[in-house]
This record gives C-alpha cells, sequence and structure tokens, in this order.
C-alpha cells in the first residue's frame, strides 16, 4: 500500500522552511528601524513581538488540524466567519507578502551592493533575478525545494553565529550603547511603536500550518515544528541584535538614514573595521537569509491564492498547477507584482509600514476566527489544542491593536490613506468576483 504521507514535510523540514521563512529582511533590515524607533529598547521590541507571534502560532496550529487545507490563512476564516472574512484576511495577507518578497528583492541588492563594489550598480536587476530564482525553485516539487532551503538554512545559521560571536567578543564593543535604555529612539514608548515592524520578522512561523496539506502528520508536525523553530529564531535575533547595538547607536541611525536599513552592515564597516572580511559575511548571510524568507512566503502566497481562487474569490486562472503539483499561476502573479514593487526602492519605508498594517489585520480576523470555530465545532478528542483557549486569542488581539495606538497617534496620515485604498479595492475585488461565481 503506498504510503500516503510519501513525498511530504517532515519534522525537519518543517522546521527549516519556518526559521528561513523567519530570518530574513526583517533581521537584516528591519531591525534597524526597530533600533531607530526604540533604542536599547530594541531589545525588548523583538521579545515582546516573539510572544505575540507566538501566541498567534498555537491558534493557527489549532485551526490547522481543525481545517487541514493548504491555503489556510483564506480557508480558517472562511468555515469558521464566512467567505468575506476569509477574503479579507488573505487580502491582507497577500498584501503583505507582495511588499515582503519585493522587500527582500531590494535588500537582496543593497546587500551584495555594498559587500561587493562590482555589483554597486545593479540594484533593480539583482532584484528581478533573485526573484526569478525564487520562482524557478517553488515550481518544483516541495520536496526538491524543501532540501534546498534545509541547506540555505543551514549556512545561514552558521554565519549569523559568526557575526554575532564576533561582534559580541570584540574590542569595540560598547556597553555604554545600552544605558538610558528606555529613551533613545522616539522615547519612552519607542519600543511599543517598533512592535508591528518586529513583528512581521516572527510572521513566517505559521507557514506550516497554512500548508498543512503538503505536511506529514500534521497534528503534530505542525505545532512542535513551530515551536523548536521560534525557539532557534528569537535566539538567533536577540544574539544579532545586542551585537549589533554594541557597535551602533541610534543617535548613528538618525544621522545615516542610508544605514538604517543595513544596521549589522553599517556595525561591520564603522566599529569592527580591523576584521575586512566580516562587511562581506553579513553580505553573503544577508543574501541568504533574504532568498529563504522570499522562497516561503512567495509559496505561501501562491497557495492562498490559489484557495481564494478555487473558492471564487479570484479569477480562477489564478487557481492553475503545474505537474509538480506547486501552485504555479500564483507563484507568477506573486513574483510579478513582487517585481514591479521592487524596481521603486524609494518606496522602501511606505512599503514596510503598510505591510505590517495588512500583517496584523490578517492576525486579527484569523484569531478570531478560531474563537467563532470553537463555537461551531468542540474540539476532537486526540487533536491538538492551543492553550489558554479563547483568553489567550482575545489578549492576542487586543494587543496587537494597542501596538499600532502610538502610530495612529503621532501622524503617518499618508499611510492610513494607502490602507484603506488597498481594502477598498480588495473588496470591490471580492464582491465582482463572488457575483461571477454565484452565477456560473
Amino acid at each position: 500500500m503506498e504510503n500516503k504521507d510519501s513525498g511530504k514535510l517532515g519534522l525537519v523540514a518543517c522546521i527549516a522552511i519556518l526559521t528561513g521563512g523567519c530570518i530574513g529582511s526583517a533581521i537584516f533590515s528591519l531591525s534597524g528601524m526597530t533600533m531607530y524607533y526604540a533604542g536599547p529598547a530594541a531589545i525588548i521590541t523583538w521579545i515582546v513581538a516573539a510572544i505575540i507571534l507566538g501566541c498567534y502560532g498555537v491558534q493557527v496550529a489549532e485551526l490547522s488540524v481543525r481545517y487541514p487545507h493548504s491555503g489556510g490563512v483564506y480557508v480558517f476564516p472562511a468555515k469558521s466567519l464566512n467567505k468575506f472574512w476569509g477574503f479579507a484576511a488573505a487580502w491582507g495577507y497577500v498584501i503583505s507578502n507582495f511588499i515582503a518578497v519585493a522587500f527582500s528583492a531590494i535588500y537582496v541588492a543593497t546587500y551584495l551592493g555594498v559587500g561587493f563594489e562590482a555589483l554597486a550598480g545593479l540594484q533593480i536587476p539583482l532584484a528581478l533575478a533573485s526573484i526569478l530564482f525564487c520562482v524557478i525553485l517553488n515550481m518544483m516539487k516541495v520536496t526538491d525545494a524543501g532540501k534546498f532551503n534545509n541547506v540555505l538554512v543551514g549556512l545561514l545559521i552558521i554565519t549569523m553565529l559568526l557575526f554575532s560571536g564576533i561582534a559580541l567578543s570584540h574590542g569595540n564593543f560598547n556597553f555604554d550603547n545600552f544605558s538610558n535604555f528606555f529613551d533613545g529612539g522616539m522615547g519612552k514608548t519607542g519600543w511599543i511603536q517598533a512592535i508591528p515592524n518586529a513583528m512581521v520578522a516572527y510572521g513566517s512561523v505559521v507557514a506550516i500550518a497554512f500548508m498543512v496539506g503538503q505536511v506529514k502528520d500534521p497534528n503534530r508536525t505542525v505545532p512542535k515544528s513551530m515551536a523548536i523553530a521560534l525557539i532557534i529564531v528569537v535566539s538567533l535575533y536577540l544574539l544579532m541584535i545586542v551585537g549589533t547595538l554594541g557597535h551602533i547607536t541610534t543617535q548613528f541611525l538618525v544621522d545615516n538614514p542610508g544605514m538604517r536599513f543595513i544596521p549589522m552592515f553599517a556595525a561591520a564597516w564603522t566599529s569592527m573595521t580591523n576584521v575586512p572580511w566580516l562587511s562581506k559575511l553579513i553580505s553573503v548571510s544577508a543574501f541568504i537569509a533574504l532568498i529563504t524568507t522570499m522562497l516561503v512566503v512567495q509559496n505561501l502566497n501562491a497557495l492562498t491564492i490559489r484557495a481564494m481562487a478555487e473558492d471564487g474569490a479570484l479569477p480562477k486562472v489564478l487557481a492553475k498547477s503545474n505537474k509538480n503539483g506547486a501552485p504555479s499561476a500564483g507563484i507568477i502573479l506573486a513574483a510579478v507584482v513582487a517585481g514591479i514593487l521592487s524596481c521603486q526602492p524609494s518606496w522602501t519605508e511606505l512599503l514596510v509600514n503598510l505591510g505590517s498594517i495588512a500583517a496584523a489585520v490578517t492576525v486579527v480576523i484569523v484569531c478570531y476566527s478560531l474563537i467563532a470555530s470553537r463555537k461551531q465545532m468542540p474540539s476532537i478528542e486526540g487533536k491538538y489544542k492551543a492553550p489558554g483557549g479563547n483568553a489567550l486569542s482575545w489578549a492576542t488581539i487586543i494587543v496587537i491593536v494597542a501596538s499600532y495606538i502610538p502610530a495612529i497617534f503621532n501622524g503617518g496620515a499618508q499611510m492610513w490613506i494607502f490602507t484603506a485604498i488597498i481594502y477598498i479595492v480588495g473588496i470591490l475585488i471580492y464582491f465582482l468576483y463572488s457575483k461571477k461565481h454565484l452565477a456560473e
């Protein structure tokens, strides 16, 4: 008899996908923005963001065993609430992932350009080439792409540990940089304002739950892989952030805005110049991290697009898969949109803020969908159940909403206007294709 789990992802592959999906654009680029907002208190920002996403992760793990289908960010709310809320969650997720891939592509080019002078003038071609490279890999069988991803993640962890070890033990590491812990950046609430950006760094910790149809024994593998991956990721993040903060200050990032999105390179280039190869190591490490993130996020976006198209919320053509079972139409669409955005590097900060808002909306909807699901369907004996019950879901929603309060009162009108436009467009698309689907 054929093994129904043959060709599916095991625990090690799932941990590698989650780890590689998380460690990417955020730690190598967005960490600089959190340092700019929060100063040394960025350390707390990243811990709090991990706790929030960990709480979200266990809820999504329960949803994945309740509704064991890939494309969960659409499927979970659509099944437990209704199709509209499934679309709203998926729309925010797709938008934030378009931005995540574009942002990663931009900084693939940026890190390679600052690390290797010969590549300095090739920002847009390198960005587009990195997106195309990920398209090719994601068109392969999931297990083949997973093996390649495992190798990349292994190399990534080695390079991060090497940088952290050198930074923490270097003679120029300055403990005074951590004085006035809560007074750096945007002041005493800066660490709260930075949480949405840090949350982006952990967003892919739920990736396996959204790919649950491709996972062996998801009832055990999904929650276990999430927990292990989150521990690995948080440990590596804190080593990198503490190591970097010991070499550059918030004032340095204020005075040098071009360095805000490449903080690790800035630390190597300014404070650790007696280790000349370190800046190149950071460039290579960032390149690997960004590619692994792009691989995971691009595939997740395509799975979500396919799920929406299969349910009539998007054009049916986007439900197409290739002979390997990869959601080919969604992969191509995600690559085209990300490619267009990556040609506008001057939009980086606006895109990051838009992406973090869209991601937060998705998290809130998905958390509430678990509350609704528990009302409709009691837990099944032997199946995974998130700890804390509905109290955890409500607490996650409240904390996420509260983390955006400083941003609301500190301005950013342009960001909120763009967010409103994006969701209005999404709602129009939803009603257009829902009517077409009902008419067929």
